[in-house]
């Protein structure tokens, strides 16, 4: 969770404050991206489309348990939409004999 709260500061400083969802990180996909990946460990998890306009992604870093929620639109912006802690990879059944 510490390594979103500084993302969150580095990124957010060009937000509006006037804007009523102003707690949203939003940025380009690639530079997102990076960030998640170089300067705070993160690797994708998952990915899934949210109808035609829209892929989520959920981000996590394994040492610290912390994940993050991105949502990528059609214009290549992306999103923080949610981030939280304690992140748990459940192992997949084993398939029936």
């Amino acid at each position: 969770m510490r390594y979103l709260i500084s993302l969150l500061v580095l990124i957010a400083l060009p937000a509006s404050a006037a804007s009523p969802i102003s707690e949203v990180v939003c940025a380009p996909r690639d530079e997102l991206a990076q960030t998640l990946t170089n300067q705070f460990g993160a690797e994708r998890a998952g990915v899934g489309t949210r109808g035609p306009e829209a892929i989520m992604e959920v981000w996590t870093d394994r040492r610290s348990g912390d994940w993050t929620l991105v949502m990528t639109y059609t214009d290549g912006k992306s999103c923080i939409v949610a981030m939280g802690e304690n992140w748990e990879n459940i192992p997949e059944p084993a398939a029936p004999a």
